[in-house]
Formats: C-alpha cells, structure tokens, sequence
C-alpha cells in the first residue's frame, strides 16, 4: 500500500493523531510509521473510520489546518481483538482447581448462578468492559450465562461505550446443576428471541453458545444447528477438545462420531463466523474440517496453562491452512492483558504438540490478536486493524511505561525486537488510551 492512501470521504468530523503508526497488510506483515498520522472521519453511515494513515511528512500537507493530537515517543496500534472470553467469570479469575472438570463445578457454575439478577449481571458487565478497555481490548467474542439476563446486560453496556462486542446465551440443559440448567425449548426461544433483539444494533453481534457438546442436549444442539442455518450472520461459539478428561466424556455421550469436533459438524454447528476455543487435542481430519468448513479455533494459552489443558499446535495450525487467533478465556485465562496472552503464546508455540515447535515472530503474535483475529471472526478490514476504511478502534501505547520496558524498547535494534519487548514486557500499565470509535475511553 502507499503510503498516504485514503479512502474518499467529505471532509467533515476529522480528528489526527500523530505518533509510530502500527497496522498490517493483508499476509499479517506490519506497516509500520516512526513518525505517522492517523486520520479518522465519520462515514456516509455516521461510522468513525480510519480515513488516512501514513508517514507525517507525506500527510500533513493534506490536512494542514487539522488539530492534531500528538503523542511523542508512542505507538499507535489496532485495538486488540479477544476471539474468547467469559465476562461472567470475571471474579472466578484466579481460582485454584485440579483441573477444567472440577473448576467448572467448583467455581464457575456457583457464580454463574447469581447471573439470574440482571442488576447483578449489569454490574460484572460494567467492570469486565472498563477492565478490557483499560487493557486496549475493544472488540471481543464473549459468552453469556444460561439466562438471557445476562446477554441483555452486558449489551447494554457494551452498547452505552459504543463498542463493537459479540455475546451469547450459553445453551446448556444437560449435566449442569441447578441455577445454571437450562430447558430446551425454552433455551431457543430466548435464544432467537435475543438475535432479533440485538445482533446487528449499532456496533453489536450475537452469538448462538452451545456452553459445549456434553452440556447440550441432541435436542439443543438440534435447534442450535436450525437457528444458526436461519440466522447464517450471526456467530457461533463452544469449547472442543480443551482437556482429555472432557474429550473421553464427549466420547462416551457421542460414541458414533468420529472425533469431538465432528459432533458439532453433525449438528450444523460449523461455518463461517463459528468458533471453537481451544482445539487442543485435534488430528490431522479435524483440522481439515475446520479449514474446509471456514470455521475458527480461538487460542486460549494462559487458560490452557492454567488449567493444565495442554498446548496448541501453532506448527500443525499453519501447516493445514485454517483459521486461528489469540484469546483470553477470562476466567480460565489468568490476565485481560493482551500482552499476557501473547507472552504465553510464544512459549505455547515453542512446546506445540509436535517436535520441534515454533517460535512465532511478534508480527505474526501481534496479527493474531489484532487483524489476524478480526478476520477470523468474520471481521476483517472492519476491526482489528487501521487501513482505510477501517473502524477508527486503537491504543496508544507508551515503550516507556516501565523501567525494564523503556531499557529493553531503546536498546532494539529493528521493529521486531521492539515489538517483542513489548510482548515480553507489557502489561496494562503501557495502555495510555484507548479509542473507540474515534473517542477516548480512559
């Protein structure tokens, strides 16, 4: 792309930032400005985009008498993308257990219970988007609990910041206990009921959430199957192949399908704009299957380490072609930083589950949590990244914003090392802004 480029546009609501400039090319590569404007206007939708973004002194002769917000010394970069979180588990964070089994039964379900207060769900809604904002998080994919209180809950929220978020009410009418089981057909109802009253309201997405295959009856993920055919924008999101104790579960409640994913295929439940966390345990066919269905794994490496679930297969991932990027998993994860989940990333990608792994470059590891995952998520070139056109969604980072991290980003010698010290060394206190929409949310 040259630099300079904008998208045509009448000249009116423009706000210029000035700073580095990180955003990426179509094959995940980084563009990057020393010394760059970002120029973000409103669209004939009334949408803030990116309008222009390149080096400064090719710009600024265009937009001369542009107020420009200036910030020496930092870096401009896209709004981080979860592709899998659990706003509800938000104080589950952090709790000890032997394993996914036994934390679900022991700390996840009891609080996901008291989710049938919407004023309660509200709140956890409130704190969990200031706290993923704080982090340079701004769009994420998101479950529910079992109640629609509080899908409406967190949409609400989400809608007054004037975020771009996906949520869904997590379907589960079988081995989950009192407070958390939900009825089948009423599970439906709610659920299509909740897609017309919110998928597509200003920035926000629904998602139809089988919670995962043993939680779902044949009858759920059947009527799940029918709303995401009736429905095919809308997305979908569960859990596979997480952790080998739920893999022989599964196993045993679907003897005849041939792996765990395939269970989902059965029901219709695999397609563009569905996504899988974790994908862990899979074969050679179950890769094939997400490639050739357009469907999603979202990485989750704190939570996998967390919960000794084990490691995903990044070598494996790029060798059969389909679609992954970079998650938390808050509650599971450990951290709402995207620097934590890279940091764990590379180190996941280093062990993999074939010999040698992989050491993935901080490119690719910032691609995945940013463009990279936009476009798995069905969103790419809308979020996730600042060419023109883009939705104007991104951080301002400061290298200096610890002791350790101003030594190590001064020292670097090309953008790759600058951009691994930020991965190695980062944490919420380098997030100085962060924009959504064209506006501050700090």
């Amino acid at each position: 792309m040259a630099k300079g480029f904008a998208v045509l546009n009448p000249m009116n609501d423009f706000t210029a930032f000035r700073a580095a400039v990180l955003r990426f090319a179509d094959d995940g590569t980084a563009l990057h400005e020393t010394d760059g404007l970002l120029v973000v206007s409103t669209n004939d939708v009334g949408r803030c985009v990116v309008h222009a973004v390149g080096d400064y002194c090719v710009l600024i002769g265009q937009y001369a008498n542009l107020p420009v917000q200036h910030f020496p010394n930092h870096l401009i970069a896209p709004g981080f993308v979860d592709m899998h979180i659990h706003y509800p588990q938000t104080d589950v964070i952090g709790s000890p257990a032997d394993g996914l089994l036994p934390w679900l039964e022991n700390y996840t379900f009891p609080h996901e219970a008291r989710f049938a207060d919407e004023a309660y769900a509200a709140s956890v809604a409130d704190f969990f988007l200031d706290e993923l904002l704080r982090n340079g998080v701004t769009t994420a994919l998101t479950f529910g609990t079992s109640h629609p209180q509080s899908v409406h809950a967190f949409m609400r929220a989400a809608q007054a910041r004037g975020l771009r978020m996906m949520a869904g009410k997590s379907l589960q009418d079988r081995n989950s206990p009192d407070g958390v089981r939900d009825q089948t057909e009423q599970s439906l109802i709610d659920t299509e009921t909740l897609i017309r009253q919110w998928h597509g309201k200003d920035r926000l997405g629904y998602a139809i959430t089988p919670r995962f295959a043993p939680s779902c009856s044949d009858a759920q993920m059947h009527g799940a199957g029918e709303l995401a055919a009736r429905y095919p924008d809308v997305w979908i999101q569960s859990h596979v192949a997480e952790n080998k104790d739920e893999i022989a579960w599964a196993a045993q409640l679907y003897p005849k399908a041939r792996s765990y994913l395939q269970v989902y295929a059965d029901f219709g439940l695999l397609r563009p704009r569905a996504v899988y966390a974790h994908c862990i345990h899979i074969d050679a066919d179950d890769r094939a299957l997400l490639r050739d269905t357009g469907t999603a794994a979202a990485v989750c490496p704190t939570s996998n380490l967390f919960l000794g679930s084990g490691f995903f297969d990044f070598a494996a991932a790029r060798q059969s072609g389909f679609l992954h990027g970079l998650a938390s998993d808050v509650g599971g994860g450990t951290s709402f930083s995207p620097f934590h989940t890279m940091r764990a990333a590379y180190c996941a990608g280093r062990e993999g589950q074939t010999k040698p792994g992989i050491s993935l470059s901080p490119q690719k590891l910032w691609w995945q949590h940013t463009a990279g995952a936009a476009a798995a998520l069905g969103l790419g070139g809308v979020v996730g990244n600042l060419l023109p056109g883009s939705e104007a969604d991104f951080v301002v980072l400061n290298p200096q914003a610890t002791p350790l991290l101003a030594r190590k980003t001064e020292a670097a010698n090309s953008l790759d090392e600058w951009l691994f010290a930020f991965i190695m060394l980062a944490d919420d206190r380098a997030v100085v802004k962060t924009v959504v929409a064209g506006e501050a949310r700090d």
